[in-house]
């Protein structure tokens, strides 16, 4: 066998067994650590509340195996639509309800299973509230009735007030921790207060074409639509960057800079402004070193002289990539980039100008 068709061989085993390792969970050690503490403490806190609000004491809690698998989801995945409250409380009780149905009509243990859990799968999926612990809590429904009449209590203590208790101690837990639970999909600020989405989100794909991706990719995936399309916007800036990480802001930096000096006043400052018909300018001190930039918007705030109104500058050096200021440029916030030396002296400016030049002229 030829050498180029033992490395066909080598790459087709290599993808085919990488299929049953699948990529970490979480970005890294300190988040796989909180979801585990976050676990901990809500199991714990769990049992041992429906342990005191059922009499059953702190050294015997009442909770109900699936709760495990739900912690999985809540404090590993929170931004999955699977550990969504509504998926989660919803999911449990209707499996419960599901099972304990199954379990009362099918006598037979081995066939109310199978049918508890398909069923599960089939309800949860009506109701939007799909949750792979469901598909346990309605097979424990099955199998809990073997040992006695089947009660739909069972829904509600032990299924629902430990799943109650749980997602309540998950949305706690995620909001000291930082995360957004329940998950928004994340969505860059429009600077202006319109509904428009950000400049860069702005761009293809769509959130139709998203959702028109994902159903003819075929496979069910984990992730919602709109946290695709930001993971998607965002890894088409990265490219974008790393792209164009050769140009430097001293390649396409103006230099005959027009500036003000901090003291003077700002009549004289907004005259300037409209005399060279500028959008901003730099603000430097005594010593000749940038102190802020001054633009129209500043124009309307109260002070006595230019310093006292000007805004703080996004400061750069004549190395750094132009890449690097397509994220702020775009923000709406700011529209432009000093550039300083080492002592912070005026060497030149990038404006939003400047960058979109510089990026149509390299595309």
């Amino acid at each position: 066998m030829s050498e180029a068709k033992n490395n066909d061989v080598r790459l087709i085993w290599s993808r085919y067994y990488s299929a049953f390792i699948p990529a970490p969970a979480g970005p890294g050690f300190f988040d796989r650590l909180k979801a585990a503490s976050g676990a901990i403490g809500g199991i714990a806190i769990t049992g041992l509340l429906c342990g005191l609000m059922l009499g059953n004491g702190i050294a015997h809690p009442l909770l109900v195996a699936p709760m495990g698998a739900s912690a999985v989801l809540l404090f590993a995945v929170p931004a999955s639509p699977l550990a969504q409250p509504w998926p989660v409380l919803g999911g449990n009780v209707v499996s419960a309800l599901i099972g304990i149905t199954v379990a009362k009509l099918i006598p037979d243990p081995t066939v109310a299973a199978a049918l508890a859990v398909g069923c599960a799968i089939g309800g949860m999926s009506l109701l939007r509230c799909l949750h792979p612990p469901g598909g346990a809590v309605a097979l424990s429904a099955v199998l809990g009735a073997v040992n006695g009449a089947p009660s739909y209590m069972f829904a509600v203590v032990p299924v629902g007030l430990n799943t109650a208790l749980l997602v309540a101690i998950a949305i706690l837990f995620h909001r000291v921790a930082g995360h957004s639970y329940p998950h928004v999909p994340p969505k860059a600020p429009n600077a202006h207060g319109t509904s428009d989405p950000a400049p860069l989100l702005r761009t293809p794909p769509s959130e139709q074409d998203v959702e028109e991706a994902l159903q003819a990719y075929g496979d069910m995936l984990d992730v919602d639509a709109a946290d695709l399309q930001v993971v998607l916007h965002d890894a088409e800036v990265r490219a974008a960057e790393r792209s164009h990480a050769s140009l430097t802001c001293g390649e396409i930096m103006s230099r005959d800079i027009v500036s003000v000096r901090a003291g003077q006043p700002i009549t004289e400052a907004a005259a300037l402004l409209q005399e060279r018909r500028l959008l901003s300018m730099p603000v430097l001190d005594d010593d000749a070193r940038v102190q802020g930039v001054l633009g129209l918007l500043d124009l309307a705030r109260a002070g006595q002289t230019a310093g006292d109104i000007a805004s703080d500058p996004l400061l750069v050096s004549e190395q750094t990539p132009v890449s690097q200021l397509l994220r702020p440029l775009t923000s709406g916030l700011t529209h432009e980039a000093i550039v300083v030396g080492h002592d912070g002296e005026l060497r030149g400016m990038v404006t939003q100008t400047d960058l979109l030049a510089a990026m149509a002229l390299r595309a």
